[in-house]
């Protein structure tokens, strides 16, 4: 993985657009923004901005205009041109973003929600105690990679568990070509890897199940409390605390956006995402005989070699199978609903070409 100051676009001119201010928090109706400048390396080592975020007004669909695109919903971390009106400022445009964390959304829409903009590093926070998640890291990274961002892997509560060193292996094991860093906060255990990321620019987001430490591991990397933290319940499961998106600046340059837990992510991916998160699979299925082999019982087919011979885990072929089904049935979803967005689009257009055919007070046929 490149070094933090390879995560560096343009550090105090992100959006390539003069004037554009950023998005710190998306509420309804309304969007939290703060200049560039104000997200540039200062001297007061508490972080705080010297300027407060300013409150704009959204239309009354929460949507706003994206250069040669349909409009959309802004979320933290976009770029944003305002605009000075009598009543304040409005939004003109949203900036084309350059990555984006981008999940399914609940329910039998076709839509998705970005979660976060404009994101160099996604820290993929999973705990120790209970046990890690593999499969969910799996889903995570492959979220990440999707975005177009860089995953990294923090685990957190080392210092709850026997042998975290041990258990870092096994995660390791199915974080193929992302760096994994293993902290207990209360101690600051771990905690130098992590914040050697946050380099002056560089813009990162946190994701993980509710409990995982991720606003913990914000105020560490912040060095105050910026977000509230829950007690651990009878069980020994954290509880959920951040129940929204924010923007956080460093005093470095860096800006880390929170997220609430995600309990089941709808997963939005590609061809190209899963091949990264499942590199070993992908190799493997390769390797097989038939181009359309279904790795179950086929003739020459290396997964199963592979299983058979213990170098590929049951679990992570199921991990890879149970997730393309999930990208291939989100992708069957998303082109439904571009053909209905594109057949409006042309009824839409028809319908103008005929009014302007009839022309003013021209009675219809």
């Amino acid at each position: 993985m490149p070094e933090a100051s390879a995560y560096r676009r343009d550090v105090l001119d992100d959006p390539g657009v003069p004037d554009a201010v950023r998005v710190v928090r998306a509420d309804k109706g309304a969007v939290l923004v703060l200049p560039a400048h104000a997200l540039a390396p200062h001297d007061d080592v508490a972080g705080e901005p010297d300027e407060h975020p300013v409150r704009v007004p959204l239309d009354r669909d929460g949507l706003v205009a994206v250069p040669d695109d349909e409009r959309t919903v802004p979320t933290v971390g976009d770029w944003l041109l305002l605009d000075e009106t009598p009543d304040g400022p409005r939004v003109r445009s949203l900036v084309p973003r350059r990555t984006a964390l981008v999940r399914d959304t609940a329910g039998r829409t076709s839509l998705t929600q970005a979660l976060a903009a404009n994101v160099d590093v996604v820290l993929v926070v999973e705990h120790l105690d209970p046990d890690p998640d593999l499969g969910r890291v799996e889903r995570l990274l492959t979220l990440a990679w999707r975005s177009g961002a860089q995953p990294v892997v923090v685990l957190t509560k080392a210092d709850l568990v026997p042998d975290p060193d041990g258990m870092t292996s096994e995660v390791a094991d199915v974080a193929l070509a992302v760096d994994v860093h293993t902290v207990a906060v209360p101690t600051g255990e771990g905690l130098d890897g992590v914040r050697a990321l946050l380099a002056p620019g560089v813009t990162l987001v946190v994701v993980g199940p509710s409990g995982a430490g991720k606003s913990t591991l914000v105020n560490a990397l912040a060095g105050r409390e910026v977000m509230q933290t829950g007690d651990r319940r009878a069980d020994g499961r954290g509880r959920h605390t951040t129940t929204h998106r924010e923007l956080v600046p460093l005093a470095g340059g860096a800006v880390l956006i929170d997220t609430p837990g995600i309990r089941g992510v709808g997963l939005v991916a590609d061809a190209d995402a899963l091949d990264t998160t499942f590199a070993d699979v992908a190799e493997l299925a390769a390797r097989c005989r038939f181009g359309d082999c279904r790795h179950a019982g086929e003739p020459g087919c290396a997964v199963q070699d592979a299983l058979d011979a213990g170098e590929l885990a049951l679990r992570r072929l199921d991990s890879w199978r149970r997730l393309e089904r999930e990208a291939a049935y989100q992708a069957r979803r998303a082109d439904v609903r571009l053909a209905a967005l594109e057949r409006d689009r042309w009824k839409r257009i028809t319908k103008d070409m005929h009014r302007g055919l009839r022309g003013p007070g021209r009675p219809r046929d």
